[in-house]
């Protein structure tokens, strides 16, 4: 799909989204562990955007889009989709701006992620992703109610906000005289690592950006091995599902495919047993898909040796059923 040059974010806009969302969103540290250094013999700094509001990364890319609407957009709405960390970001957004969201969820999103909506005031309406199209009636609720409908990854308010992640851990790892060698972060539509990796490449050009994804779900590392857009063979399947996707997007991927050296796949087991590694040791709650760049450096499937690496912690909304199921599971 075309894109006009306006369209697509460049490292400013990261910048100016910074800016943008100061003192709503919050400046998550940088962790360091003994025991994960240990494991991986490298130098592991650790963004934890499960202690972002809300829970997720998703809340500075959907405060930085909603907060330039008009003060008439604001009042009609705005419309999103979403398995629930976007969702939850744009509801949470939606209300400190004076607006209120309708929220497009499938009927199988986590509680957790639901009651998270509708505390910050969101409309939830269910839909069976298996057999309806989110993109198709998000676009119609919008155009029949003028709400406006915001996105989440195929913008570039939304991705330049998901990237102050990365530019605060660039500042932050400065603090400690640390230049990164290897960043893993999680994709599924690719907002996030293409917004980090803005932020990383501005700063650090040779730093190597690796795309951490479920088994099955690893659109984004076949995309890269092959050059050619690949979409996945299901919908269903995995426990990460904030980042389940047909398909990662054609603005992100504009960004990406110039940043990204390769990609990596973890299986579930591996993501539970992250999820108990950052609970034992980071004394941080994990959700599943927040935990895949976390599960590549922990299997080894990422070689971090001898190098200084970045790992993005993308979310931590996750219901207690499934946290408990990766507390028994243990880490490996």
């Amino acid at each position: 799909m075309p894109f006009d040059e306006s369209e697509i974010p460049v490292y400013a806009d990261v910048e100016e989204a910074a800016k943008q969302i100061a003192g709503q969103a919050v400046r998550t540290p940088l962790l360091r562990n003994d025991q994960l250094d240990a494991r991986t013999g490298a130098r592991v700094f650790v963004k934890p955007e499960a202690l972002q509001r809300t829970g997720s990364f998703k809340f500075r890319g959907a405060y930085n889009r909603i907060s330039r609407l008009s003060a008439d957009q604001l009042k009609r709405g705005v419309m999103a989709y979403s398995s629930g960390n976007h969702a939850q970001g744009v509801a949470a957004a939606a209300r400190l701006l004076g607006s209120h969201a309708k929220i497009l969820m499938p009927a199988d999103a986590p509680e957790v992620k639901v009651q998270g909506v509708r505390f910050w005031g969101g409309e939830v309406v269910s839909y069976d992703r298996y057999s309806e199209n989110r993109e198709e009636i998000g676009a119609r609720v919008a155009k029949e109610e003028g709400r406006t409908l915001v996105p989440p990854f195929e913008n570039k308010y939304i991705i330049a906000g998901q990237g102050t992640a990365g530019l605060e851990a660039v500042e932050q790892m400065a603090e400690a005289g640390a230049v990164p060698d290897h960043v893993l972060c999680c994709a599924g539509g690719g907002g996030l690592i293409a917004g980090v990796g803005l932020a990383i490449k501005q700063h650090h050009p040779d730093a190597q950006i690796l795309a951490a994804e479920p088994v099955d779900f690893d659109d984004m590392k076949r995309t890269i091995e092959t050059g050619i857009k690949v979409t996945n063979d299901q919908l269903a399947g995995s426990i990460c599902d904030a980042i389940i996707t047909p398909t990662h997007g054609d603005l992100t991927w504009r960004v990406n495919s110039h940043q990204l050296a390769g990609g990596t796949a973890v299986s579930d087991d591996e993501v539970l047993a992250a999820m108990a590694f950052a609970w034992r040791h980071l004394k941080i709650v994990v959700e599943p898909g927040g935990a895949v760049a976390l599960a590549a450096a922990l299997t080894g499937k990422v070689d971090l040796a001898g190098k200084t690496a970045l790992v993005i912690i993308s979310g931590g909304n996750v219901d207690r059923a499934m946290f408990e199921r990766a507390l028994e599971r243990g880490e490996d």
